[in-house]
C-alpha cells in the first residue's frame, strides 16, 4: 500500500486546474467506481436532511425543557448555531482541496499522516453510526407517539425498538437502490422540512388562543437535572443544538457521487448548517410560545413532549396531522445519515482500515452501491441503540455519542489544516486571510463541546442516568488502538492512482 504524501511534499496542483473530478479524484489516489449521479443542490440536500431540525430539535425538545428550559434551548440555538457555522466554514475549505468518500479521516491522514487519518476515521465512523441510531429511534418514538394518538397504542422500550429496527430496514432497503433516488428523496425532503417547519410554526402561531410571553419563552430558565450548579445545567442544555447541528459532513462523504464536488461539497456544507439555522430558531420559538401546561408538556402520556403541545394547542386533528409532517421528516433525514455513513464504511474499508475490509467495500455492479457497507452500517446502529431497552436515559446518550464522535473529527482535520500552513494547498473554494481565524474558533469550540458531552446529565449518577457516551468513546479509541498494531501494514490511502493491470483487477473483484 502506497505511503500517505506528507505535507511538505510538492504541492498537489489546484483542483480547479484539473479538467474534470474524476481527474482529481485519481490523482488523490483512487480509481473512481461510484457513480457521479448527483448535483449541487441534491448534495447541499443530504447535509439539509441529516442536519434535520425536525429530527433533531423535535426529538430533543423534551431534554432541552428539563436542562435549562426555554431560555437555554432559545438562546443555546443561536449561540452554537454560530460556533457551527465556523466549524462548517472551515470543514468546507478542506473538503474542497481533498472531495473523497473518505471525507474527514482522508484529510487527516494527507494533512497529518497515518494516525491522524486511523483516529479521524474511528470517530467519525463512531459518530456517524451514532447519528443513524439516534435519528431512526427519534422517529421511533415519534411513530409510538402518533399510534398513541390516533389508536390509543402505548409505547413501550420494546414495542419502540421494534419500530426502531422495522425503521432501519426501511432505510438499507431504499439506500440499495442507488444514490439517484437517494438524491431524489433528498431534493424532496429539503422542501418537506421547510414547508413542515412553516406549517408547524403557523399553525401554533394561529390557532391557540393562549400563547406564551415573550420573557417566558426567552428567559425562562427550568432544571430538573438533579444539578445545583445553572451554568452547568446549561452547559450541558447545549446537546440539543450541538446534537441536532451535526451530519453536515454527509456533503463530503457524497462528494465522489457528486458533479463539479470541488465546490458544490463544499457549498452544500456550509448552505445545511445556516439554513438550518434559521428554520431551526423559528420551529424552536414557535413550540415554546405553544406550551399550554409546561408540567403536563414533560410529562407527556405520548412519551413525546412536542406532540402534546400539537394535541393542546390544535386538537387530536391537528396534532396527528402535524405528527405525520414530523415523522416523515425523520425518514427522510435517517436515510439521508444511512446513505453518509455507508460511503464512510465504505472508504474506510477500501483503505483496509475495518476489520474484513474486503467484505465492507464491495460495489454492485447494477447500483454502483456499496451494498455490505449499508447492511453495517444499520446493524452497528441497531447495537448502539440497545441500552434503550432498559435505560430511560439512553437515548440521549446515544446522542451524546454521536456529538463526541464526529465533532473531534470535524476538528481534526481543520487542526491539521492550521499546522501545515503554506503547505496547505487550497482547493477552488477557499476562506483565505479568514481562514486562520475561523478555524482556530472552531477547534477550540469542538475542544469545549467535546468535553461537556462526556459529563453526567443527571445526578445522582446510577447506572440508568449515566453517560454512557463516555464508555462509547472508550470502546472505540481502544477498538482502534487494538486494531492498529493488527492493520497499520495494510491501511493507507494512496497517493496517486496509477490504473496498473493489478489495481483494475482489484477494483473488478470489488464490484458485485
Amino acid at each position: 500500500m502506497p505511503r500517505t504524501t506528507p505535507v511538505d511534499a510538492p504541492p498537489t496542483p489546484p483542483a480547479a486546474a484539473l479538467p474534470d473530478e474524476e481527474a482529481r479524484l485519481r490523482e488523490l489516489g483512487y480509481q473512481p467506481v461510484l457513480a457521479r449521479r448527483m448535483g449541487g443542490f441534491g448534495n447541499f440536500a443530504i447535509s439539509f436532511s441529516v442536519i434535520s431540525v425536525l429530527s433533531g430539535c423535535m426529538t430533543l425538545y423534551g431534554f432541552g425543557l428539563g436542562t435549562g428550559g426555554p431560555a437555554v434551548m432559545l438562546w443555546g440555538w443561536v449561540g452554537v448555531g454560530l460556533f457551527v457555522l465556523c466549524v462548517g466554514l472551515a470543514l468546507a475549505e478542506v473538503t474542497s482541496a481533498y472531495p473523497t468518500s473518505g471525507a474527514l479521516y482522508y484529510m487527516a491522514d494527507r494533512l497529518g499522516g497515518r494516525r491522524w487519518g486511523w483516529y479521524t476515521g474511528w470517530l467519525n465512523l463512531l459518530g456517524l453510526l451514532g447519528a443513524i441510531a439516534g435519528i431512526d429511534y427519534g422517529a421511533a418514538l415519534f411513530t409510538g407517539a402518533f399510534l398513541n394518538l390516533q389508536w390509543g397504542f402505548v409505547p413501550t422500550p420494546g414495542s419502540t425498538f421494534l419500530i426502531f429496527l422495522a425503521i432501519l430496514l426501511l432505510h438499507a432497503g431504499l439506500n440499495l437502490f442507488g444514490v439517484r433516488l437517494v438524491s431524489v428523496l433528498n431534493s424532496i425532503s429539503v422542501w418537506w422540512h421547510l414547508a413542515g417547519v412553516a406549517v408547524i410554526v403557523g399553525a401554533l402561531a394561529i390557532v391557540p388562543d393562549r400563547h406564551q410571553s415573550a420573557s417566558f419563552v426567552f428567559t425562562e430558565f427550568v432544571n430538573d437535572t438533579g444539578w445545583a450548579n445553572p451554568f452547568y445545567v446549561a452547559a450541558i442544555g447545549l446537546l440539543l443544538a450541538q446534537y441536532t447541528f451535526s451530519g453536515y459532513d454527509a456533503s463530503a462523504h457524497l462528494s465522489e457521487e457528486t458533479a463539479n464536488a470541488s465546490v458544490t461539497a463544499a457549498k452544500g456544507i456550509v448552505r445545511a448548517i445556516w439554513v438550518s439555522w434559521i428554520a431551526g430558531f423559528a420551529l424552536l420559538a414557535g413550540l415554546t410560545f405553544a406550551i399550554q401546561d409546561y408540567a403536563g408538556t414533560v410529562g407527556s402520556a405520548t412519551g413525546v413532549p412536542p406532540a402534546q403541545i400539537f394535541l393542546d394547542a390544535l386538537g387530536t386533528g391537528g396534532a396527528t396531522a402535524l405528527l405525520l409532517v414530523v415523522i416523515v421528516a425523520q425518514l427522510f433525514c435517517g436515510n439521508a445519515e444511512v446513505a453518509a455513513a455507508s460511503r464512510m464504511v465504505f472508504a474506510f474499508s477500501r483503505d483496509n482500515a475495518l476489520p474484513a475490509s474486503a467484505t465492507w467495500r464491495k460495489v454492485s455492479r447494477r447500483t454502483r452501491t456499496p451494498v455490505p457497507a449499508v447492511w453495517l452500517s444499520v446493524g452497528a446502529a441497531a447495537v448502539l441503540a440497545l441500552p434503550s431497552l432498559y435505560s430511560a436515559t439512553a437515548y440521549g446518550a446515544v446522542t451524546a455519542i454521536n456529538v463526541i464522535g464526529i465533532t473531534p473529527a470535524y476538528a481534526i482535520p481543520i487542526l491539521l489544516r492550521l499546522r501545515a500552513g503554506r503547505a496547505f494547498t487550497p482547493g477552488p473554494w477557499s476562506l483565505g486571510r479568514w481562514s486562520r481565524p475561523i478555524g482556530w474558533t472552531a477547534v477550540v469550540w469542538v475542544a469545549v463541546v467535546t468535553v461537556l458531552f462526556c459529563l453526567p446529565q443527571k445526578s445522582p449518577v446510577t447506572v440508568d442516568t449515566m453517560n454512557y457516551a463516555v464508555i462509547a468513546l472508550a470502546a472505540v479509541l481502544l477498538l482502534a488502538t487494538v486494531w492498529w498494531y493488527a492493520a497499520r501494514r495494510s491501511y493507507g490511502t494512496p497517493t496517486a492512482y496509477g490504473g496498473s493491470a493489478r489495481e483494475e483487477a482489484e477494483i473488478a473483484d470489488g464490484l458485485v
